[in-house]
């Protein structure tokens, strides 16, 4: 007997319409702020303010994968893709984690070059003033997306990269402070601050999406006790194969071989340990999407001579 149990909150759905809202509004005022420091950056001849635009560029790009993930991710399941395009979101969150490496390398690059070659003519009052328009903004983006970034991995990642956008604004206000006082070296290495920012998160992301690519046990999913309390419902007396992962950003799903006692299939007791199990992994671990495999002790035996 196999039981497989599923549920599809309109919850979830009404999250996913806001973050697409909130993605787009970032968009707007990402795509706003890094025309302005691209302008900024032409005029006052700021490295900094230019690597701050390129940061934001590549958020834009992403943000905009991420909108077009998180409308494929609606898509119904299919014959050939059943579980939809939900994996969309994690494509695209691999995307951005790739973007956002190659940004903070070639801003370390050029910004290590500017500080030994530093340029004289830098326009500090202007680089200042762009930069604090910028920090406002991602301010405003940051809050944006804060209430959704635990939700959706998409939705971090975009956080992340505005998070990012917004200390880049920090290092390229304390640059120019520091140009005006006649370090210009300071414009170089505002650059390089900014790549050390944004590398690490990069690699954060990247590791999160390999560990839903790699099929890894959910994070805060403790196997051990799964297993522990599957096998405390009563009937249940063994269970195997038991394995965990992630489809998506809150969709974790599991599925195991569960041993009952002997005769209680044929009593008809079958359905009753399968609710008993759907209760007990959606009640203590949060995980709706489940397909059990219901066996006699004799099954199990069967299979453990097979695979040994």
């Amino acid at each position: 007997m196999t039981g497989h149990s599923h549920s599809h909150s309109h919850g979830a759905a009404t999250a996913t319409g806001a973050h697409r809202r909130r993605l787009v509004i970032v968009l707007c005022i990402t795509l706003g702020v890094m025309a302005l420091e691209v302008v900024g950056a032409v005029v006052s001849g700021s490295l900094a303010l230019l690597a701050d635009a390129g940061h934001m560029l590549t958020d834009a790009t992403g943000i905009g994968i991420a909108l077009f993930a998180s409308w494929l991710a609606t898509r119904p399941a299919s014959p050939t893709r059943t579980f939809g395009w939900q994996r969309a979101e994690i494509l695209a969150a691999l995307t951005n984690a790739l973007i956002l490496g190659t940004v903070a390398v070639l801003a370390i690059v050029e910004g290590v070059s500017r500080f030994r070659s530093p340029d004289p003519e830098i326009q500090a009052g202007l680089m200042i003033g762009v930069a604090v328009v910028g920090l406002v903004a991602n301010a405003v983006g940051l809050r944006l997306l804060s209430a959704g970034q635990a939700e959706s991995l998409n939705v971090r990642g975009a956080y992340l990269e505005v998070l990012g956008d917004l200390l880049g604004s920090v290092a390229v206000i304390v640059a120019g402070i520091l140009v005006a006082v006649g370090f210009t070296g300071a414009d170089g290495l505002a650059s390089v601050a900014i790549g050390l920012m944004i590398l690490p998160r990069a690699f954060m992301l990247l590791r999160e999406v390999a560990a839903v690519l790699l099929e890894s046990t959910p994070a805060g999913v403790d196997l051990e006790k799964v297993r522990t309390h599957m096998e405390g419902i009563p009937g249940v007396v063994g269970v195997h194969d038991l394995h965990a992962w992630t489809i998506t950003s809150g969709v974790p799903v599991m599925s195991a071989h569960v041993v009952v006692e002997e005769g209680l299939i044929a009593r008809g007791g079958g359905t009753e340990v399968l609710l008993r199990l759907k209760e007990c992994l959606g009640g203590h671990f949060d995980v709706d999407h489940c397909t059990f495999q219901i066996e006699p002790p004799e099954m199990q035996e069967t299979e453990s001579s097979v695979h040994h």
